[in-house]
This record gives structure tokens, C-alpha cells and sequence, in this order.
């Protein structure tokens, strides 16, 4: 009858110096976009804005969405807009 080791030794690929020499690959993160301060009161203009449109004026920006407006449209027509489509005019 064979006695088989409950707890058998460290080999040395099991080590802890050999555990603390592996590398951890991470994956890559792209840098996270840093967005413009839009002040409400300020005018901006969609990334495809077309040239004969006015700028839309600012309400208030929170949370990456923007509620803006055109002045000729009266204070109480907003449009809900992400942020990142915005820039200032």
C-alpha cells in the first residue's frame, strides 16, 4: 500500500517568491475624455450643427445630458442633449 502526502512541499513553481515574480496582465483603459464647462447662460452647437442653425443657449448640464434651447423657441421648449455633442460656440 502506497502512503500518498496530504500536505506535499512547495515545489519551486509554487513558491510564493515564484508567485510574486508573475506578471498580472491588466487590460488597457482609455483615458476618460475630459468635457467642457458649460455655464447655463453660455450658447454652444452641436457636433453637426449645420452652419444656418444659431447656437443653442444652456440650461443646465448634469449627469453627461445638457438641456438647451433655442432662443426663438420660448423658455419653456427644452432638448435633453449628451453632453459630449456639445461644444462652446
Amino acid at each position: 500500500m502506497d502512503v500518498i502526502p496530504t500536505n506535499p512541499s512547495p515545489s519551486p513553481e509554487n513558491s510564493d517568491e515564484q508567485k510574486l515574480n508573475r506578471l498580472h496582465l491588466v487590460p488597457s483603459v482609455e483615458p476618460a475624455k475630459v468635457l467642457e464647462l458649460l455655464r447655463p447662460g453660455s450658447f454652444v452647437k452641436l457636433d453637426n450643427q449645420p452652419q444656418d442653425l444659431p447656437p443653442f443657449q444652456v440650461i443646465n448640464c448634469k449627469g453627461g445630458r445638457c438641456l438647451v434651447r433655442q432662443q426663438s423657441w420660448g423658455m419653456s421648449v427644452q432638448w435633453e442633449v449628451e453632453h459630449g455633442r456639445l461644444q462652446s460656440a
